[in-house]
């Protein structure tokens, strides 16, 4: 925490020590993020000495997270996480129809020469720096409330510490996520899972009833204090960095489209942009960013047409998207702020078109693509159409984690594929 300055508030500024750890501002229930010492770091760091690109996950840009690896490798709990290639689908049918360049963030899968998100989903990243700081502040109990992926990655990250974790899931949660979770649970102590009807939100509400007055943790999504920010921040500084084959030298892509559900990625992807520029590495440019949800439930979407500060809850919806079925959050003010400072939007895409694409990606390139990731590409038809992107914009949609998790939910889309074909 060399570097780190304070704790501030994402919403009315205040500042906080970070000798202990907090939840919201208490002054306004919003969420906190990490402040760096930027100049600090410039100065310890000339000619950016820091950046260590021998290091094969996301801990390769070293002070610029609260830990460095190269030099406090016990300080950090690293699973081998990030550092996730870029993928060129201009060839894609649907990008060449609208002759659009495009390439795929690709969190899911590992690719050799690169490092692995461990359990195939960016949640790691976050949960990387959570279990971190959980073993910096000394905390025994973590306890997080997941459309699934963020209690997979915490109880992984909880077991290699010997953390006493908790999860609470909704019961409609893809049963391979689940899965993974109760074997845990039935094989440690440590490891608990509960199952709630609906969505992460009667999760939440179920944590804070049932596990936070024991003593555990709050890791949900931005009530930490900013340390899963910090971890998806390195989507921003990875996608800056040079792509091997795709891009030589530092710089930003024109469209990002990323699948929102909570948005941390958003908020952390931003931060690293206003970071880079002030090391002197990027400038003001930033690209335009494109939140995607599923039609069945468009919180987010729903803010942007009307012209909102802040999301309507939803009651959430049917989709085989579960990772972006969060009716509200309360993050989501600030993910409005930095679409409508990128110039950028948001967009909903059905069903059908995230399962045909999911099909279509795994047929072409044998990209276990998720239902998130596939939303993306399928956001592309509209944002042409409105004037989002242009055929002179590098374009990078993230698939944030494995179709393998969501097997369950994609049998019938990958053995229609497998019908056809015989």
């Amino acid at each position: 925490m060399q570097y780190v300055k304070y704790f501030q508030c994402t919403e009315c500024g205040s500042t906080y020590d970070t000798t202990e750890p907090m939840n919201l501002c208490p002054r306004d229930n919003r969420p906190v993020r990490l402040v760096l010492d930027i100049a600090l770091i410039k100065q310890d760091y000339p000619d950016m000495s820091w950046y260590r690109p021998d290091e094969k996950s996301m801990w390769r840009f070293g002070p610029l997270l609260p830990f460095n690896k190269a030099t406090q490798p016990d300080k950090v709990v690293s699973l081998g996480e990030g550092f996730t290639p870029v993928i060129d689908i201009s060839d894609f049918p649907l990008c060449q129809s609208l002759s659009l360049n495009v390439a795929v963030k690709d969190e899911g899968q590992p690719y050799e020469g690169y490092g692995a998100n461990p359990t195939g989903s960016f949640k790691d990243r976050g949960m990387s720096m959570v279990a971190t700081m959980a073993k910096h502040y000394g905390l025994e109990k973590l306890t997080v409330p997941t459309q699934g992926n963020a209690g997979d990655s915490l109880t992984a990250y909880g077991l290699s510490l010997d953390k006493r974790v908790a999860v609470v899931m909704p019961d409609d949660t893809p049963l391979n996520i689940m899965g993974s979770v109760a074997v845990a649970a039935l094989k440690h102590d440590n490891i608990s899972i509960d199952l709630v009807k609906g969505t992460i939100r009667e999760a939440g509400e179920f944590m804070k009833e049932h596990y936070v007055p024991d003593g555990f943790f709050n890791c949900a999504t931005f009530q930490e204090p900013g340390w899963r920010i910090e971890g998806k921040k390195t989507m921003g500084l990875e996608l800056a960095e040079p792509w091997p084959g795709l891009k030589d030298e530092w710089g930003l892509p024109d469209v990002v489209f990323y699948p929102t559900g909570g948005g941390t990625g958003i908020l952390g992807m931003w931060k690293a942009f206003d970071e880079l520029e002030a090391m002197g590495i990027i400038d003001h440019h930033r690209p335009r960013i494109i939140a995607v949800q599923s039609e069945n439930n468009t919180p987010i979407v729903h803010a942007i047409e009307h012209d909102l500060d802040d999301t309507i809850p939803t009651d959430g919806g049917d989709t085989i998207a579960t990772g972006i079925n969060v009716p509200g959050g309360v993050g989501h003010k600030a993910v409005l702020a930095i679409l409508r400072a990128s110039e950028g939007s948001a967009i909903a895409v059905s069903e059908k078109a995230i399962s045909d694409i999911s099909r279509a990606i795994f047929t072409q390139y044998k990209m276990w693509i998720s239902p998130e990731g596939a939303a993306c590409i399928g956001a592309l038809e509209e944002a042409k159409a409105k004037g989002l992107v242009a055929s002179t914009d590098r374009i990078v949609c993230f698939n944030t984690g494995s179709a393998e998790k969501y097997l369950d939910n994609l049998h019938d889309i990958f053995m229609q594929k497998q019908t056809v074909s015989t």
